[in-house]
């Protein structure tokens, strides 16, 4: 690919969101300008998914992709004009009508995701049991979440080649066997039925052929043994609390049809937050989320937020990195040899922590080079030199000596204090 490719190719893909303002910095943040190879904004550092970027139609198509040649295409629809397959996520919109002073009014409540299930009533349900600051109502705290939790749990990075940054032809073809590989192992998509029904299922699994759902006549011929059974005896495999009769359950298939969850309880077994559309990944007996069930198999960049796929990597500080991308947080330098500084578990180069993180001394005013030492107490720094750790009122030196401390001010004795005090 010639340099002029490689410039149309990264400005088409960070125009997308440019200007959205963060919703996490307000106005600290100029508006979203994606770093042309980290996943966050280069203005304030945050992440594409803490702006207010319209992306409705890009999470689709990212769905899309994850569900293309898996067992869930029903949960697809490929655009006549390009083929790209887009997610057909059930919208839910309930109408309750309300009394007004002369007649009344319908009130419409829009949800941007339900469970794909044909009784309305039991989406219902489902939807009241998670937490209200998680149910996805259109222009609600709920709505926002789960655009984050969109991009946090399942990056477009994580099954897209072309989302990653300068991939050998090597590396994409890992990648490609890494993601079918998982679409035929652990991709899943949860199901929302009654415990009763969920019986039902597993009872017809045992007798039929391995993978069949069984036939509406088989189920019939259960209904009546289905209906006997109490809900009690279900309990959630997170929790462990039994179901409470007529609630809705949640299950997965790929972990058998004797697994339950509630609708609350159907997360990630590492992050713990809610799986997004109920999309899940399942392994070793648990329910992870896109990322974490990567983070499990492959290890992933602490600077690009990539998998790696190549065998040379570098690790550092506790967190791996691709050996380009082991860089300063601050100016993108190779750190490769050189003196670096974590400041919130990103490392810094020497320079840019002197001039943008560094602590002030109390004494000279001047920041605190980060391998000298230095005194702190509370929130307040010195050099711990004959020169900066004083007395500020008799200019005694303090170092190893005790000390009285007072809004930034140290004092030698009560004496001094009283004197600079008054």
């Amino acid at each position: 690919m010639d340099l002029e490719s490689k410039v149309k190719k990264m400005g088409l893909g960070h125009e997308q969101g440019f200007g959205a303002p963060c919703l996490k910095c307000k106005d600290k943040c100029e508006g979203f300008e994606l770093h042309f190879w980290r996943k966050i904004c280069r203005n304030c550092k945050c992440g594409q998914e803490e702006h207010d970027v319209l992306t409705s139609n890009e999470e689709d198509r990212k769905v899309g992709k994850l569900f293309e040649d898996t067992k869930y295409t029903t949960l697809i629809a490929k655009l006549k004009n390009d083929g790209i397959p887009m997610y057909k996520r059930n919208v839910m919109i309930l109408t309750n009508p309300v009394p007004a002073k002369k007649n009344i009014s319908i009130n419409t409540v829009t949800y941007e995701w339900a469970p794909p299930v044909q009784n309305q009533i039991l989406a219902r349900q489902y939807m009241q049991m998670l937490p209200k600051e998680k149910q996805p109502v259109a222009g609600s705290e709920g709505a926002q979440y789960r655009k984050k939790q969109l991009a946090k749990q399942l990056p477009a990075h994580d099954q897209d080649p072309s989302k990653c940054h300068e991939l050998s032809p090597s590396e994409v073809k890992q990648m490609e066997q890494f993601v079918k590989k998982y679409k035929n192992e652990a991709l899943g998509v949860g199901d929302v039925k009654l415990p009763g029904e969920v019986e039902t299922k597993a009872t017809d699994k045992n007798n039929v052929n391995n993978g069949d759902r069984g036939t509406s006549a088989a189920v019939g011929a259960m209904e009546g043994k289905s209906a006997d059974l109490k809900a009690s005896q279900y309990f959630c495999y997170c929790c462990k609390l039994n179901m409470k009769e007529g609630d809705p359950a949640v299950y997965a298939e790929r972990a058998g049809y004797d697994k339950l969850w509630h609708p609350a309880c159907f997360v990630c077994c590492t992050c713990s937050e809610l799986l997004v559309d109920m999309i899940y990944f399942w392994k070793n007996g648990n329910l992870y989320c896109g990322r974490h069930y990567c983070d499990s198999e492959k290890p992933r960049c602490a600077g690009c937020d990539e998998l790696i796929f190549s065998n040379e990597y570098t690790q550092a500080e506790g967190q791996n990195w691709h050996l380009k991308h082991f860089c300063c947080f601050d100016c993108d330098c190779v750190l490769a040899g050189e003196i670096y500084v974590m400041v919130n578990d990103k490392p810094v180069c020497k320079p840019c922590y002197v001039k943008n993180h560094a602590a002030i001394c109390q004494g000279c005013h001047n920041a605190i080079d980060p391998e000298v030492q230095r005194v702190t107490y509370n929130s307040f720094n010195w050099h711990a030199t004959q020169e900066c750790f004083l007395c500020s009122c008799c200019s005694k030196c303090l170092i190893g000596q005790k000390f009285m401390p007072v809004e930034g001010m140290v004092f030698c004795s009560v004496e001094c204090k009283k004197k600079m005090m008054s």
